[in-house]
């Protein structure tokens, strides 16, 4: 049998996943990209276990950072029979990923003030000045 150090959250690590879902990121993204930042590179086997997420949860994080340009990764070919599996990598440092999430809750932001701005104006025509319901 093969032994295998699996890799768990410190406090900051998880203070920091939870900064990163406190700001609107999705939970397995947040955890799995803490986990890639402190790791350096993981299968996915040991991003689930390293952070209690299940396969799933995973494959949506991870393909959301890909999707991003925020992970890479490349085959690895067991040493005996079975199917090849991949090694993931940041592709971009923290910063940038967080600089690239941060436009993205700003325009996230100013498209629902622009919805409520003409949420108003709807009020104000439909309802008129005072947007009183009429009855």
């Amino acid at each position: 049998m093969i032994e295998k150090t699996i890799q768990l959250f410190t406090e900051k690590e998880e203070a920091f996943a939870r900064l990163l879902i406190a700001a609107g990121m999705k939970k397995n993204v947040a955890m799995a990209l803490v986990y890639l930042a402190n790791a350096n590179k993981a299968t996915s086997r040991d991003i689930e276990r390293g952070t209690d997420l299940r396969q799933p949860e995973v494959s949506l994080a991870i393909k959301y950072m890909a999707d991003r340009g925020w992970v890479s990764y490349t085959e690895e070919f067991p040493r005996r029979e079975g199917r090849p599996g991949r090694i993931y990598t940041l592709e971009k440092k923290v910063p940038e990923i967080i600089t690239a999430f941060e436009k993205q809750v700003k325009a996230e932001a100013n498209h629902k003030l622009a919805l409520l701005k003409k949420m108003r104006e709807f009020t104000c025509v439909c309802l008129g000045a005072e947007g009183r319901n009429r009855g």
